[in-house]
């Protein structure tokens, strides 16, 4: 058993001694993941997983390849005999953790369970009116307000509707996408490290020497891994030199 294991070992890396066509599977919890892109950054290269989580890509030993899907974590890996599960690649990938939005808590009087406004509107008032009864009163003197009287600032902001014919669409607002914050979202330390060779206490930097760069606002709009990639190779070239 063990003369077969090495045997096979041997092949392997005999194989991945000069590029060649890779075979592997993308998956998490054990499901296939589909259109993961499957990049060799040591060529440059791209291809795309199938519906069941394949891929097939050319590469050799000490390459690159770098798993890109927009709900799993950025994984990476460097091709060695020793990753291979029965000649094949098995790449398992991570969800990424998501930011839960702010959630706004309101002290509603009545949980709404129609779809008539004018219904639940008058539910609303009705529940103003009995508040307004409950609250002490101070006898003899007049506080300016109309014991069971209608809400002014209500029936203001109804007349008010009447005079507006048409409400203008709401603007959105664009958030613009920081390149380092992009970066540093997309590509993991080993990157850094073993892809660029630059040292923990210079990644920092180097990301704000990118950012400082005009170019780099045009190239995180588009979002693409291959344009990114390319940049910080270029722009790693001129940290170096600096």
């Amino acid at each position: 058993m063990k003369i077969k294991l090495l045997s096979t070992f041997v092949l392997l890396s005999s194989q991945l001694s000069f590029s060649q066509v890779i075979k592997g599977r993308v998956t998490f919890n054990k499901y296939a993941i589909p259109k993961v892109e499957v990049i060799n950054a040591s060529t440059k290269t791209l291809t795309l997983t199938d519906a069941d989580g394949q891929f097939s890509i050319t590469a050799k030993t000490n390459d690159i390849l770098v798993f890109v899907s927009k709900q799993h974590q950025l994984k990476q890996l460097i091709l060695s005999p020793a990753i291979f599960t029965n000649g094949q690649l098995i790449v398992e990938m991570m969800l990424k953790a998501e930011e839960l939005k702010e959630v706004v808590i309101t002290n509603m009087p009545s949980i709404k369970l129609s779809s008539d406004d004018k219904y639940e509107q008058t539910k609303i008032d009705q529940y103003t009116l009995e508040k307004a009864a409950s609250s002490p009163k101070v006898q003899g003197v007049y506080t300016g307000t109309i014991v069971n009287g209608a809400d002014i600032n209500r029936i203001g902001e109804m007349i008010a509707g009447l005079f507006i014919k048409e409400k203008e669409p709401e603007k959105k607002e664009t958030t613009e996408i920081i390149f380092k914050d992009f970066t540093k979202s997309h590509f993991d330390q080993n990157y850094f490290e073993k892809t660029l060779h630059l040292q923990p206490d210079k990644i920092g930097l180097f990301l704000e020497f990118c950012d400082a760069d005009p170019r780099s606002k045009n190239i995180v709009k588009t979002q693409n891994i291959l344009t990114v990639m390319d940049f910080l190779f270029e722009k790693n070239n001129s940290f170096k030199k600096l």
